[in-house]
């Protein structure tokens, strides 16, 4: 039985949250543990352990005085130089007990004055901007329960039964392209908690140079729910009103389809591509890549073929037997059968696992698309390591649809999904896709394109469905919940 999670708290097996606590102990310089109102315990090798029985992680550290033991249950919240973790009493009530990198204490204080400053700009701001208001809110505290970060400040202006929310990002922000999921949980939570008074809509005040990305967004939210006005501004205080109909130009390209040719590595590739386990994937670049469930472990590159998990090599017939066991190995390890759950090679990649799923069966996750040909983020874009996978399909009908998958809690995946679609939607009504190679012999209707959020059922953020609320009817949107044995078998468990 999978233990239960406070509110507030993610919805994490044992084995993520034993990754995150990893995760977080490999970057910490100085780590220690410490409970509210106790001494912390430094964490060095030999003097903790962190072991996984059934569904339960059990954390245990010891200093000359003390010894902690704790069964945790969920991961409350993660920031630089911190992990809160939750955990549960023995009484069925929960505690929190913070892994914190005491190396980090400095920059954490910085980080706090420099918000603090930035607090007072944002006041300023609001003064000037909408002096009939009166300031009734103004906040940078973390609000674990409705999902509000410190990281934005965030207030409430009242004019008698008059309001508005608003939310700024500063400069040295860290994520500045969040300030937007954010503004909305507010704008949505002062709606549901000031009912005496008319929320209008929300405020955003952003650092000029780095708006693009928040107004391209916000041209795709609904303006029938709320109004939606941004300013920017520069380093010496001057802001500026933004007009979103000016935000229309996006940074995207769409590389033409190229299929694979014939090669003198065939012969390699043959032999590895029929190995138990190994599943082929063709890139749409002239590459095809060979995985176990979903982690590529070697590809195709011109007339060679490559393998390796860090690093690759050029593949020849001197190393089938190499590439057999390390393919042998992935699919050992990477089983849901695996006795070695912790592997890292069985925590990798989980969104790629769901891929490959996915890809297997794309027919359970939605009868009328067609299960080829399904292309990998094309078009692409300038935005990083993005966390997700994009894949593009296309319905019986010609009707495109863009898949996006996250194998666990993300605030942010609705508009992120809606980065991805607004560039489909661009190449679409440019007729881009076919002249290129994209759905050959299909006749891609000119609608718009649906969107797919594809993750574990109990894996989508309290936050994404009270996102999706304000996002315009012209944008259909799915949310497609899986069950927990997903990397086994692939069951829908809901759609909303």
């Amino acid at each position: 039985m999978t233990p239960a999670v406070p509110k507030g708290g993610s919805r994490r097996g044992p084995d993520e949250i034993r990754d995150a606590i990893d995760r977080f102990l490999g970057a910490a310089k100085k780590p220690v543990v410490f409970e509210p109102g106790e001494e912390s315990i430094p964490l060095v090798p030999n003097n903790y352990a962190l072991e996984t029985k059934g569904n339960v992680l059990l954390l245990q550290a010891w200093d000359e005085r003390r010894n902690l033991v704790r069964r945790i249950s969920g991961i409350s919240s993660e920031s630089r130089g911190r992990l809160d973790l939750h955990f549960e009493r023995f009484d069925k009530k929960f505690g929190t007990v913070s892994l914190v990198d005491e190396a980090q204490g400095q920059t954490s204080m910085r980080l706090r004055t420099a918000r603090l400053g930035f607090r007072e700009h944002f006041r300023r701001f609001l003064r000037r901007q909408f002096p009939s208001y009166r300031i009734a809110e103004l906040s940078t505290e973390a609000n674990l329960q409705d999902s509000l970060s410190p990281a934005y400040p965030r207030a409430l202006l009242r004019d008698g039964a008059s309001a508005w929310a608003a939310i700024g990002a500063s400069s040295d922000c860290l994520q500045i392209d969040g300030v937007l999921s954010f503004g909305l949980i507010w704008l949505d939570h002062l709606r549901r908690r000031e009912r005496k008074s008319v929320v209008r809509g929300l405020i955003l005040l952003l650092p000029a140079g780095a708006e693009k990305t928040t107004c391209l967004r916000m041209g795709c939210l609904d303006a029938s729910l709320a109004e939606f006005r941004v300013f920017a501004y520069t380093e010496d205080g001057f802001e500026t009103s933004l007009d979103l109909s000016d935000y229309g130009n996006l940074d995207t390209r769409l590389e033409r389809v190229q299929r694979p040719v014939p090669s003198v590595s065939d012969e390699l590739l043959d032999f590895v591509r029929v190995l138990p386990g190994v599943e082929m994937v063709e890139r749409g670049i002239g590459v095809l890549s060979l995985r176990v469930h979903g982690l590529e472990f070697a590809r195709t590159a011109g007339d060679s073929l490559l393998y390796g998990l860090e690093t690759n090599r050029v593949a020849n017939a001197s190393n089938l037997a190499e590439i057999k066991r390390l393919a042998e190995e992935l699919a050992r390890l990477r089983s849901t059968n695996s006795l070695e759950r912790d592997s890292p090679l069985f925590l990798r990649g989980r969104e790629l696992w769901l891929e490959s799923q996915v890809r297997a069966d794309l027919e359970t996750i939605d009868a009328s698309l067609l299960p080829t040909p399904l292309y990998e983020q094309a078009p692409t874009f300038a935005g990083g390591d993005r966390g997700i996978i994009d894949l593009l399909a296309c319905d019986r009908s010609g009707r495109l649809a863009v898949l996006e998958l996250k194998a666990s809690e993300d605030i942010h995946l609705p508009l992120q999904a809606l980065d991805y679609w607004m560039r489909v939607k661009w190449h679409l009504a440019r007729e881009e896709f076919g002249p290129a190679g994209y759905f050959p012999g299909i006749q891609l209707r000119q609608e718009a394109p649906r969107i797919m959020l594809i993750a574990p059922a109990l894996d989508f953020h309290p936050s994404n469905e009270r996102i999706l609320r304000y996002f315009s009817p012209a944008v259909p949107v799915e949310r497609i919940g899986v069950g927990a044995g997903w990397q086994s078998n692939l069951q829908v468990m809901f759609r909303m």
